[in-house]
């Protein structure tokens, strides 16, 4: 009696809700609007679901991340049993924290793809994938409100992939917050103006770069009633001030996502993701 109730093994265009149906997993603690903001941007013939992960005692350390990396793999099996079509994984920390290196990272999210027969991306390596598919080759990073080891993680993971890191810094180091623990209180929000500031600081100290990179998912009160946007609602403005490609872990990872069940923003955006259009 019990069979008739069993999931289906595979799905097909009639049992899905969407057609395009996509998942996001995201660290504890963290409300991400990553759900959110894909959806607003993509055709009505796509549909999002996120799974925040569970560590009753995170606190957001790089070594809880590394201890617990095998909950992705639980994110992966979980979306692909309920025919999600690509996976991503919101956080740009997770890569270099896990030790496992560029290749390491790209060799995992193939592995975990192959084996649940669904695309799974990490935002840390899909910032890579974006810089190399523009042939950028110099970077520099506005860190926002990334702790030091932070930044510094994301700095190597970058430059193990190849690229030239001419400058990188937080909102600390830019010279806009008295400390660290000044940045943290503000829980990643931060006045509209800090954007458009923090990158011409960034692009005035790499004159020579290809293009200004944002880790994380910082978020700047740009929106209608000072709501909080994420850069990817801000790269045309702020590219078109700067004069080159500005791309965030954000944009990165929708880019890759988007690459993979074949579809383009249906907003205007910046350069990474109008490649697709």
């Amino acid at each position: 009696m019990a069979d008739q109730y069993l999931m289906p093994e595979k799905w097909v265009s009639e049992h899905k809700l969407f057609p395009y149906q996509v998942g996001f997993t995201c660290p504890p603690f963290d409300f991400d609007a990553a759900p959110s903001d894909f959806l607003r941007m993509s055709p009505p013939s796509v549909g999002v679901h996120g799974w925040m992960l569970h560590v009753p005692d995170y606190v957001h350390s790089l070594d809880q991340r590394k201890q617990n990396f095998n909950m992705l793999e639980d994110f992966v099996h979980c979306m692909s049993r309920n025919g999600v079509d690509v996976c991503g994984q919101v956080g740009s920390n997770w890569v270099h924290a896990s030790g496992l290196g560029v290749d390491g990272i790209r060799e995992h999210c193939q592995n975990l793809s192959d084996k649940y027969e669904t695309p799974f991306h990490m935002s840390g390596y899909a910032m890579v994938e974006a810089l190399r598919a523009l042939n950028v080759e110099k970077v520099a990073l506005n860190a926002a409100y990334h702790w030091p080891e932070w930044w510094q993680g994301t700095v190597g993971f970058l430059q193990e992939a190849g690229f030239d890191v001419l400058w990188a810094g937080n909102f600390h180091d830019q010279g806009w917050f008295e400390s660290q623990e000044a940045v943290n209180a503000k829980r990643w929000v931060f006045d509209a103006d800090l954007a458009e500031k923090s990158f011409t600081y960034v692009a005035e100290k790499a004159p020579q770069a290809d293009a200004i990179l944002i880790n994380g998912m910082c978020n700047f009160r740009a929106g209608a009633d000072g709501i909080p946007m994420r850069p990817i609602h801000l790269e045309r403005q702020l590219e078109a001030l700067l004069g080159k490609p500005i791309i965030g872990n954000d944009t990165a990872l929708y880019w890759r996502m988007m690459k993979d069940i074949g579809i383009a923003p249906m907003t205007q955006q910046g350069t990474l993701l109008e490649s697709l259009k």
